[in-house]
């Protein structure tokens, strides 16, 4: 588990007693401090479906999120301002962005404003007994998993609740208020705010939950892979005997999590083993189709995503959909129907018959798995990846070897400089020259480049008609995935 406030050495500002928050029902005003980002603007706008007046502040106001509030009505303050909380609001919901000298967050303390973390407000407000939250964790996969089993939801009529950490390309939705229970959210494994450390997901309450996998991640908050796993081991804890506790049986330290549950455990993979398995797998380049078996029965499924970890994620949403009562030719029906996800192998355009396609991958596994993936519906384009390291643990030495190896399905790899931040060891970061080397060393031609600018020329030189192009970076990436395209489309 991440480290408690007591072991940090600014304790005496992380420690401290909060006023009781009212019930949904008795809030009129909401503020929510960092409300730009992505869980925040979804929590923004659950509230604001929920009737409340909501309102917030953030440094970084830009679009799609700034254009999101503002067609909500929510009014957004650039910059932050002890000034903004006064009127005090009913409820402050406290991003994990802030630090304890964060001025707004330092005046809702110093205040004693009724105030909340992200998750807490989450919780508290809406993942109710009525609603039986179910919850999609793990270190990969969470989000899609999460859209899925909304996904599948919807198709059969339901109208569940929902937040995930991504846009349903479905919808265009990232959250919903929902008339029915159940409310599905995306358990993250982060810590909670400034004062709780606890990850996020332990606040969520499950009835039934999904662990997709567990591989060390967020370097920056746990110690080391026992600490990370031990977040996990908590997490399963929560459900009770009536519960329903979904496991990937295709990995072995998520299995071994029914030893740290009393709920009832089921498995899902592609390994004979489990109880809901893919079977007669096939991979082509408008997706892959199997055979779903659940609960002795089977049915055909056109699954439109590539990639055995898609395949799994569809047999987890699979799982609790069925759960729900969502039949299994209602369920081939849904995930045949699954646009996928905004930054989840989304095509982002095919200029010049080059398919430009952007991923959210930054975990080496995840670059792995997209890789095949890609190439396993692609076998005869050639592959061209980039890649922007810079979450806190891939920007780390941590899985220098580990990235080296994760490209090895594609034909040209360009690796981007991972940025620098004024606190890092220089010891601990991550040297793109070794793992070009590596990748070299391997076969695969490769080369760093330190920004967009710099690389884009080489980009539209390099890629060919026929090529596949795939962006992969948990962030904005410079800009990269909208500027290619246009720069391809120019140079035609």
């Amino acid at each position: 588990m991440p480290r408690s406030v007591d072991e940090l050495p600014d304790a005496p500002l992380r420690q401290f007693s909060r006023p009781p928050v009212p019930p949904l029902d008795d809030l009129d005003d909401v503020y929510l401090i960092g409300i730009c980002g992505t869980g925040m603007g979804a929590l923004a706008g659950l509230f604001r479906q929920a009737g409340k007046d909501v309102r917030g502040a953030d440094d970084g106001v830009y679009p799609p999120m700034s254009t999101h509030l503002a067609e909500q009505g929510i009014p957004v303050q650039e910059g932050y301002d002890p000034a903004h909380l006064d009127p005090a609001p009913d409820l402050t919901v406290v991003g994990n962005a802030c630090t304890p000298t964060h001025p707004e967050a330092a005046y809702a303390r110093e205040e004693r404003l009724p105030q909340q973390s992200f998750p807490e407000a989450l919780a508290h407000c809406f993942l109710t007994d009525a609603r039986r939250p179910l919850v999609v964790t793990g270190t990969h996969g969470k989000t899609t998993t999460t859209s899925l089993l909304v996904h599948l939801l919807q198709h059969a009529g339901r109208d569940p609740g929902f937040l995930v950490g991504g846009v349903m390309n479905n919808t265009g939705k990232s959250y919903a208020l929902g008339a029915d229970a159940p409310f599905v959210v995306e358990g993250d494994e982060y810590d909670s705010a400034y004062f709780d450390k606890r990850p996020k997901f332990m606040h969520y309450r499950p009835h039934a939950a999904v662990v997709s996998s567990v591989e060390f991640d967020h370097a920056d908050i746990f110690a080391d892979r026992d600490d990370y796993r031990g977040a996990f081991k908590d997490f399963v804890g929560l459900l009770d005997r009536e519960g329903l506790l979904a496991l990937c049986g295709d990995d072995p330290a998520v299995r071994a999590l029914a030893d740290h549950a009393s709920a009832t455990v089921r498995t899902y993979g592609l390994d004979p083993g489990n109880d809901v398995r893919a079977e007669d797998r096939s991979t082509t380049a408008e997706g892959q189709t199997f055979t779903l078996r659940l609960d002795g029965g089977g049915e055909e499924v056109h699954f439109p995503h590539p990639g055995h970890h898609n395949a799994e994620n569809a047999l987890a949403a699979a799982l609790l959909a069925h759960r729900e009562g969502v039949s299994l030719p209602e369920i081939a029906a849904g995930l045949a129907t699954f646009e996928g996800m905004k930054r989840r192998q989304e095509v982002r355009g095919r200029p010049n018959d080059v398919l430009v396609v952007d991923d959210f991958a930054h975990h080496p596994t995840a670059v792995e798995a997209t890789m095949q993936a890609l190439r396993a519906a692609h076998p005869d384009r050639r592959l061209v990846a980039l890649f922007e390291p810079r979450s806190n643990t891939s920007r780390r030495n941590l899985f220098q070897a580990e990235y080296g190896k994760a490209f090895d399905a594609a034909d040209r790899v360009f690796l981007k400089a991972p940025p620098i931040r004024h606190n890092d060891d220089p010891d601990a970061m991550l040297d793109p020259d070794a793992v070009v080397q590596t990748i070299r060393d391997r076969g695969t031609p490769a080369e760093t480049f330190e920004n967009v600018d710099a690389v884009l020329p080489t980009l539209v030189d390099t890629l060919q008609p026929g090529d596949v192009a795939l962006l992969m970076s948990n962030g904005s990436f410079g800009g990269l995935p909208e500027r290619l395209p246009d720069a391809l489309a120019e140079a035609a």
